[in-house]
């Protein structure tokens, strides 16, 4: 199989699935209008500005239209195998980010795919019924982010208990403390 491009899988997903291709992020730029003393902001060496950790060359897709994409990359593309489903929390963006990793079992490079939820509203069509190998990955994105995937057959915690507040996984999770423990008194 050949390696396809983010710019070909594009054009392709603009083809045969229109409007499946979430709208480009507008590109920031620095607020700085001249007239204060204060410099712009350095990001890396060379760059202006902090580093836009949303800029990405993969393909980002509209959240609802997730499992029409992956049955498209299956059964039109031919890649058989999801090695990965996995969630970030970009927290300054007020974003979740899914992306996807499918491979193709002739070889190749894995394609990769991304969506994005708001934090407050994170929900994603379920893949299982067509990738069933996608179960325990939703399940994961579901009990550590909190990312609710409607269509899933068992969408419960696979890894916290039921009882279980919060999303260990989000980045405004509290990093000290624990309610669930005691204070050390027996």
């Amino acid at each position: 199989m050949p390696d396809i491009s983010s710019a070909e899988l594009k054009e392709r997903f603009t083809r045969d699935l229109p409007g499946v291709v979430a709208p480009e992020r507008p590109k920031v730029q620095p607020a700085h209008n001249g007239h204060d003393s204060t410099p712009p902001a350095k990001g890396k060496k060379h760059e202006e500005g902090p580093p836009d950790l949303l800029a990405t060359n993969d393909v980002v897709v509209l959240a609802e239209r997730i499992p029409e994409v992956a049955v498209y990359i299956r059964d039109t593309l031919g890649f058989e195998f999801l090695t990965d489903l996995t969630a970030v929390d970009y927290l300054a963006d007020g974003v979740i980010e899914l992306v996807y990793r499918f491979l193709h079992l002739e070889g190749g490079a894995p394609l990769a795919l991304k969506t994005r939820v708001p934090r407050e509203r994170a929900v994603v069509p379920s893949i299982t019924p067509f990738w069933p190998g996608a179960d325990l990955q939703e399940r994961e994105a579901f009990d550590l982010y909190g990312v609710d995937f409607p269509g899933h057959p068992n969408l419960k915690r696979v890894y916290m208990w039921d009882e279980f507040e919060g999303f260990p996984m989000r980045k405004d999770f509290p990093k000290q403390g624990d309610k669930y423990l005691g204070d050390g008194e027996e």
